[in-house]
């Protein structure tokens, strides 16, 4: 990847756009509440620009066209999922959580189930969503090392750097006001350029020989039951996510916050087929292409350099916005369920510092993962996020959303945990025939109707002597 000085002026003015008027928004940041919610004052565009800002990251953009490169349309079923999640969330999860007034899944699942499930679903869920940090530090970190060619260490170096400034300072103001201008970035330049790779390819003669239909066009070319098993992954782990369900409790009323998933789904679900397309055009045309790197390499081979520099923004923007946000909420469970309950941080600047601590943390520790497994599918770290924190979190959330305190509190701590390990556990010994998250949600199912069935068991009086 070898850029003009064009090229790289024009991706600093795009990422100076983006991140300045984050920055700026984020001067009325003054307390952790502000921080983490925003003031809780955000109108429809602010709330999805914060969704569609966080999940249209690695693996809505580089991650989907590397997969495309490879399996062709079925790559769509990240971005088609999570915004299948999202039009679900509006009708049924949104207004229900805003209307709560809290700020975390832990406080909402402590109300039901009691400080230990909550401890427990703020750890698992923290870990879960770390490994969708990871997926976009994984294309981050390789294209800065091919635009700079800087070392790996180096290039982790930058890109913490970028987050930090993306939303660092501003939490969740500076996360929904660089999502709007991310996602306008990315819309603008990114279908330019799908739309002439679509065309080029549709034009290529032999195309049917070279891509047989039935298997790159065709979202069911691992087989039904492996697509739909992508699709449930992801509307499971996209409903237990707490930067999304963050954003809804960011909104200024439930209403709003309704309207914001709809509206972050209308961005989100056609966002990836660009990407598709670009992957599928280079799989023909340069068969040779690393494939983390098959979208960077076609914006600066075949478009004009003022759309791929802007592009290429876009892309670093994408990842920057997505690590930022799914950083803060990470930070925000960790700081406020867990860090402030054992050092008793209170609600001033205290708190605020030891969020924003904890959020450069979370950045470090994805970087580091990600350079330790730099070959790896980005795709893979999403799907395996969203079913980790999907199995041990979704139906108890789901279960104290529309029946709540209705689960015994220890059987809703063991769902939490006990369908969360086994899974992984069972996955890492032996080979499964089925997708772990239904193995996990079977279980938790199982766990539910159990606590359910206890805490509604009737109770007997006890029996009286009777002296003869």
């Amino acid at each position: 990847m070898e850029l003009s000085s064009a090229h790289l002026v024009i991706i600093a003015l795009t990422l100076f756009f983006v991140i300045g008027g984050g920055i700026y928004a984020a001067r009325s940041v003054k307390s952790a509440e502000g921080y983490s919610l925003g003031g809780r004052s955000a109108g429809v565009p602010l709330v999805a620009g914060s969704i569609a800002g966080t999940v249209v990251g690695g693996g809505a953009t580089v991650g989907t066209a590397q997969l495309a490169y490879s399996m062709g349309l079925s790559a769509w079923w990240f971005t088609l999922g999570s915004g299948i999640a999202f039009i679900l969330m509006g009708f049924f999860y949104a207004s229900r959580l805003r209307a709560t007034g809290l700020e975390t899944i832990p406080q909402y699942l402590q109300r039901n189930y009691g400080s230990r499930a909550a401890e427990a679903a703020g750890l698992i869920s923290s870990v879960g969503i770390l490994f969708s940090v990871v997926a976009s530090c994984l294309p981050g970190i390789q294209i800065i090392s091919a635009i700079l060619h800087t070392s790996t260490w180096v290039s982790a170096g930058i890109l913490i750097a970028l987050v930090a400034a993306y939303v660092f300072f501003g939490g969740m103001k500076s996360a929904g006001v660089g999502g709007m201008l991310k996602m306008l970035v990315i819309w603008l330049s990114l279908f330019v350029a799908g739309v002439s790779a679509f065309r080029e390819l549709s034009a290529m003669p032999g195309l049917q020989q070279a891509m047989p239909p039935e298997y790159w066009w065709n979202m069911f070319n691992i087989g039904v039951g492996g697509g739909f098993s992508k699709l449930f992954s992801m509307i499971v782990g996209v409903v237990c996510t707490q930067t999304y369900i963050q954003c809804f409790f960011s909104a200024s009323s439930p209403r709003t916050a309704a309207a914001g998933a709809f509206a972050a789904a209308a961005i989100v679900i056609p966002v990836g087929l660009p990407s598709i397309a670009i992957g599928m055009y280079m799989h023909v045309m340069n068969p040779d292409v690393i494939p983390v790197l098959v979208l960077p390499v076609y914006l600066l081979q075949h478009q004009p350099v003022w759309l791929a520099g802007i592009a290429l923004g876009g892309i670093m923007l994408s990842l920057v916005g997505s690590i930022g946000g799914l950083a803060l909420g990470i930070g925000t469970m960790l700081t406020r369920d867990i860090i402030s309950r054992v050092a008793n941080l209170g609600n001033g600047r205290k708190l605020l510092y030891t969020l924003r601590f904890v959020v450069l943390l979370v950045m470090a520790a994805a970087c580091l993962i990600a350079i330790v497994n730099l070959d790896s599918q980005v795709l893979f770290w999403n799907f395996l996020s969203m079913s980790m924190r999907g199995c041990g979190v979704f139906l108890p959330l789901t279960l104290a959303i529309f029946s709540p305190r209705s689960v015994a509190k220890k059987w809703a701590f063991a769902s939490i945990v006990v369908s969360t390990v086994v899974p992984v556990a069972l996955g890492l010994a032996v080979p499964l025939p089925v997708d772990p998250l239904y193995i996990g949600l079977a279980i938790s199912g199982m766990m539910m109707m159990a606590g359910y069935a206890r805490r509604w068991r009737p109770v007997q009086a006890p029996a009286h002597r009777h002296s003869v």
